[in-house]
C-alpha cells in the first residue's frame, strides 16, 4: 500500500508502543517518517530518530527543526507522546498533576506550535492526537490521566476550528486499554498481574486489550488523503467500550 507516498510525517513518542506501531505503518504505506522521543533508539531505519523532551520547549523546537530539515518539510504530525498516572484525586500530589498535564497536554501544544509553519506550507496537512477512552468514560483509579485526556479531546476540537481554514485537519484517536509497554508495567506492579489483565480484558466488550497496530491503523486513516473531509473528529479504537452496554453472559 502506498497511499501516503510523498508525504512527510513526524510522530512524537514514536520509539515504542502505539507511537512506534504508527511510525512503522506510516512508513510501510509510503511516507517518510521521523520520530521524536526521549530515547529514539527504538526507531530503526527507515525511520529517522531525533531526541526531544515534549516537556521542554527548547528541546521540542530543536528536535522539530532537525526532523523537518531531514524530511524537507511536513505533512502529517502525530502527537502521541504521553505519560500515565494511577489513582483517585487523593492519590497524586500537585507535582504529579503538573507533570502529567505538562507532558500530555502542553507537550502537544509545544510540538504543534513548532510544526505549524511547516504544516501551513503543505498541500495535505493533518494532525492526529492520541487521546483515550478515559476522555469519554469514567474509569476508576485514573483521575489525573482522565483529566489530561479530556483536555486533549477539547484541545483537538479547538485546534480543528482554529486551523481548518488554513487547510490543516485535526483529529484524535481514543484507544481503549492497549497492550503496550506502559500497560505491561502497570500489570507487573499489580498484586495479581494475571487477575488484573483478566479484569482489563473483561471491561472491553470484545474481551481483549486493543492492539497497538489497531490504533496505528486508525491514525494512518485520519492522516491519509482518504480522510480529506474529516476534521474535529475522535475515532474510538476501544473494543466497543465507549458505546456498547452488553448484558452479562447467560442472561
Amino acid at each position: 500500500m502506498s497511499e501516503l507516498a510523498g508525504l512527510r510525517a513526524l510522530v512524537t513518542g514514536g520509539a515504542s508502543g502505539i507511537g512506534l506501531a504508527t511510525a512503522r505503518l506510516l512508513a510501510a504505506r509510503g511516507a517518510q517518517v521521523a520520530v521524536l522521543d526521549l530515547d529514539p533508539s527504538g526507531a530503526r531505519p527507515p525511520l529517522l530518530g531525533f531526541t526531544a523532551d515534549v516537556a521542554d520547549d527548547a528541546s521540542v523546537r530543536s528536535g522539530v527543526a532537525a526532523a523537518l530539515e531531514a524530511l524537507g518539510g511536513l505533512d502529517v504530525l502525530v502527537n502521541n507522546a504521553g505519560i500515565g498516572a494511577a489513582g483517585t484525586v487523593e492519590d497524586n500530589d500537585d507535582e504529579q498533576w503538573h507533570r502529567v498535564l505538562d507532558v500530555n497536554v502542553v507537550g502537544m501544544v509545544r510540538v504543534t506550535r513548532a510544526a505549524l509553519p511547516a504544516l501551513r506550507a503543505s498541500a495535505h496537512a493533518s494532525i492526529v492526537n492520541t487521546c483515550s477512552i478515559a476522555a469519554t468514560a469514567g474509569l476508576p483509579q485514573r483521575a489525573l490521566y482522565s483529566a489530561s485526556k479530556g483536555a486533549v479531546l477539547s484541545l483537538t476540537l479547538a485546534m480543528a476550528a482554529d486551523h481548518v481554514r488554513e487547510g490543516i485537519r485535526v483529529n484524535c484517536v481514543n484507544p481503549g486499554t492497549a497492550d503496550t509497554p506502559w500497560v505491561g508495567r502497570l500489570l507487573d506492579a499489580a498484586d495479581d498481574p494475571e487477575a488484573e489483565r483478566a479484569a482489563l480484558n473483561a471491561r472491553q466488550p470484545m474481551g481483549r486489550l486493543v492492539g497497538a497496530d489497531e490504533v496505528a491503523a486508525a491514525v494512518a486513516y485520519l492522516a491519509s488523503p482518504a480522510a480529506g473531509s474529516v476534521t474535529g473528529a475522535s475515532l474510538a479504537v476501544d473494543g466497543g467500550m465507549q458505546g456498547l452496554r452488553l448484558r452479562p453472559e447467560g442472561r
